[in-house]
């Protein structure tokens, strides 16, 4: 008896215990390529205004309008994205996206009027990037992590401006040499290429494929899928606007939005180009600010996960307001020390707000979050169509965009402030967000 137990324990243990990467990690890197893929379209704003403006004589203010509309989109649209991710699954809705903007991309190709801008670029292009948006990130994070969220979320975040990094150059010498129709066939294509990727690789939950979601320790069963998603989106919207959190949460983010994709993304290189810089040159610095900001975002989602999200977004928004308000003086017709300084902190910035503000919403909505995150996303948005436009204004009637710098700088102080007066969710809800 003594003799056989020894043998027989060995032949048992080995096999439950091999360690293998778990597939979530895999879904978090095809979310990534796929939200790369989603950002090609959204890194040529800035380098259209000026071609754009030659060939057909529509003003700033017009071609700024239209990238306005599909910034606002691009923010109302993701949380009815997040509820219809929730009802037909994630695989089905990011691929119908693509398309959509594909579609639209390559529809500018023929455009002669600026309604037609408006339509492809700001109305199509707009609700395909909407469903691509960090709403997308929030719902995989969710759905596959109960750990490492704060890193998976910095991770998916830095993945819109690893699309800036590798595309903006790219873009920037197709417009120069060949001109901008290239560049829009090349983002339609791109956005196109992707699409099977997604329908191959992506998949909704942890269950299809057996598995639980990483770092939980028991199974989770596929939720049943949800009905009414645009009912559900809005009473979630209801429910949330209630609260003094989800108001600071959404100011917050619409000052991070006015000051990163509706000022800097859309107006650095036209504003660079105003004083002698050539195009190519400026939309490199502006592909050099995607090279920190996927160290920074990554950075803040390792931070997010030790240390208080609200001190966080306070000490980034006061930060990125300070180095806003010293652009005006280092921009110039030639790439000197202080203006790579500019470049590499605000680079560190640019979307570092990302993961707290996440993990904010999941701390005070539970599993509402991602919907409740996609509004305060739209919040973003509008803050950056806001300034999309009214930063074109501002050239057109003054000249320069120097007064746009220094009143993004003074909002981002007041973000600073309000995020530190942010309350704390009551204890009670903290285990269902975990």
């Amino acid at each position: 008896m003594t003799q056989t137990s020894p043998a027989a324990a060995p032949v048992q243990d080995p096999p439950a215990r091999r360690p293998r990467v778990h597939r979530a990690w895999f879904v978090a890197a095809v979310a990534f390529v796929t939200i790369t893929g989603a950002a090609a379209f959204r890194s040529q704003p800035g380098l259209l205004i000026d071609p754009l403006h030659r060939e057909f004589g529509w003003s700033r203010a017009t071609i700024g309008g239209a990238v306005s509309v599909n910034l606002a989109l691009y923010g109302l649209t993701a949380p009815f994205a997040a509820a219809l991710m929730d009802r037909f699954g994630i695989r089905r809705v990011v691929a119908i996206a693509l398309t959509v903007i594909a579609v639209g991309s390559g529809l500018t190709v023929w455009m002669t009027a600026a309604w037609q801008l408006w339509l492809c670029w700001g109305l199509l292009v707009g609700l395909g990037t909407g469903a691509m948006a960090l709403a997308f990130a929030a719902t995989v994070t969710n759905r596959w992590f109960t750990e490492r969220r704060g890193l998976v979320s910095g991770i998916l975040t830095a993945a819109s401006a690893s699309g800036q990094l590798i595309f903006l150059p790219l873009l920037s010498w197709l417009v120069e040499h060949h001109g901008w129709r290239p560049a829009a066939v090349t983002v339609a294509l791109t956005a196109l290429a992707v699409v099977p990727f997604v329908w191959l690789l992506l998949r909704d939950h942890p269950a299809d494929v057996g598995q639980s979601p990483y770092g939980a320790t028991e199974f989770v069963p596929k939720p049943a899928p949800v009905t009414g998603a645009a009912r559900r989106t809005l009473s979630v919207l209801a429910s949330a606007a209630r609260t003094g959190t989800f108001w600071l949460l959404a100011g917050t983010f619409a000052i991070c939005g006015a000051s990163t994709n509706g000022l800097v993304q859309t107006h650095f290189v036209p504003a660079e180009h105003d004083h002698g810089m050539p195009v190519t040159t400026a939309a490199s610095l502006l592909a050099v600010i995607g090279v920190f900001d996927v160290v920074g975002t990554i950075a803040s989602g390792w931070f997010t996960d030790r240390f208080e999200p609200r001190r966080l977004l306070a000490v980034y928004y006061a930060l990125r307001g300070i180095s806003l308000v010293f652009l005006p003086m280092l921009l110039g017709p030639a790439v000197h020390p202080p203006m790579l300084f500019f470049i590499v902190f605000y680079g560190l910035d640019w979307v570092a707000t990302v993961p707290p503000t996440l993990a904010l919403c999941r701390e005070q909505f539970g599993e509402d979050s991602a919907i409740v995150f996609g509004w305060v996303l739209a919040s973003h948005q509008v803050g950056a169509a806001l300034v999309a436009y009214l930063g074109g204004l501002t050239r057109d009637v003054f000249g320069s965009y120097d007064p746009v710098w220094y009143a993004s700088g003074t909002l981002c102080a007041a973000a600073a402030l309000m995020s530190l007066v942010i309350r704390r969710a009551p204890a009670a809800t903290l285990p269902a967000t975990a």
